[in-house]
């Protein structure tokens, strides 16, 4: 199958285009390497530098005739989409929209977003929100992500295009960037492995659905053959910032404590998943545990040598 993967050298997407190739997939990867990494980039693949907005785009759809496209390529960072918003819906949105069109115009078969369940349901502090649960973002950055689900619904309904959102939990695991637009594990594993001091914004009970990368790989897989429309990519438990801080200081032998400072606009207190619809319709289930994908996830860093 000859696939295009946009944000194909960050960290997601890099794990995904290598399980497309090892699948025996033609894969050609979309990235402006704003967050993205050159050596990321699997060698067996064509690599375009572009931004998803770039009227470029659509000369790349011409010319390979993609089959399937996994929009991975975002504004991610929930800070930065508070601070500037037009900035998000920019890439977010009209990037998106670039893309189905240029979809559309050009015969792709299969649409799959990496969409966040982690900003799509508000504060979720006793449910497991499904699917079904009407979105309540508080931050841009959640709205973006929904204001292109609902252009993926009028793209599946207009031209019936096969669409999957998949609302991702919080992913974690190797090659994850411990410094900028990073997630929680990576930058406790650089802080800790540095000495350096580990700073937990608000009091450290937040909870949040870590899934490790390997199990949302396999997600995005099978929606490739089960188009699911919206679906929650997570494990359904809950873990706390603070739970998380200690099993990694037990696993590195990190002798200090956590600098707590006060919290961060536009995020949650609690964010959880139910994820029944993603074993029923896409028969996936996450396989790694909590403590073994954290330990795995040291494991690289340590190896890459971030000590």
């Amino acid at each position: 199958m000859n696939v295009l993967v946009t944000g194909g050298a960050g960290f997601i997407g890099s794990h995904l285009v290598d399980e497309l190739v090892k699948l025996g997939n033609s894969v050609t990867i979309a990235d402006n390497l704003s967050t993205g990494k050159k050596e990321n980039i699997n060698s067996s693949c064509s690599f375009k530098k572009i931004d998803i907005r770039s009227s470029g785009m659509e000369k790349l759809f011409k010319k390979r005739k993609f089959e399937s496209v996994f929009h991975l390529a975002a504004q991610m960072d929930v800070r930065k989409s508070v601070e500037d918003p037009l900035y998000d819906a920019d890439v977010n949105i009209s990037g998106g929209i670039n893309l189905l069109e240029n979809s559309r115009k050009y015969g792709v078969k299969n649409f799959i977003f990496s969409s966040s369940g982690g900003v799509m349901y508000g504060e979720c502090p006793e449910t497991l929100p499904d699917e079904e649960r009407y979105p309540d973002p508080l931050c841009p950055y959640g709205n973006s992500k929904l204001a292109f689900e609902f252009y993926l619904n009028t793209y599946r309904y207009l031209y019936s295009m096969k669409t999957s959102a998949l609302r991702f939990a919080n992913v974690y695991g190797p090659r994850q960037d411990a410094y900028g637009e990073a997630g929680v594990v990576a930058i406790f594993a650089g802080s800790m492995l540095s000495g350096k001091d580990v700073r937990i914004f608000g009091d450290g009970n937040q909870l949040r659905d870590y899934v490790y990368v390997r199990d949302v790989i396999k997600g995005c897989i099978s929606a490739i053959d089960s188009p699911c429309g919206v679906c929650n990519i997570g494990t359904g438990e809950s873990k706390s910032v603070n739970e998380l801080f200690y099993l990694m200081k037990n696993k590195t032998g990190y002798d200090k404590q956590p600098v707590y400072e006060p919290a961060r606009p536009g995020e949650l207190q609690a964010s959880r998943m139910n994820v029944q619809k993603a074993a029923s319709v896409l028969g996936w289930k996450a396989q790694a545990g909590f403590e073994e994908g954290v330990s795995k996830t040291l494991e690289w860093f340590e190896k890459k040598g971030m000590k």
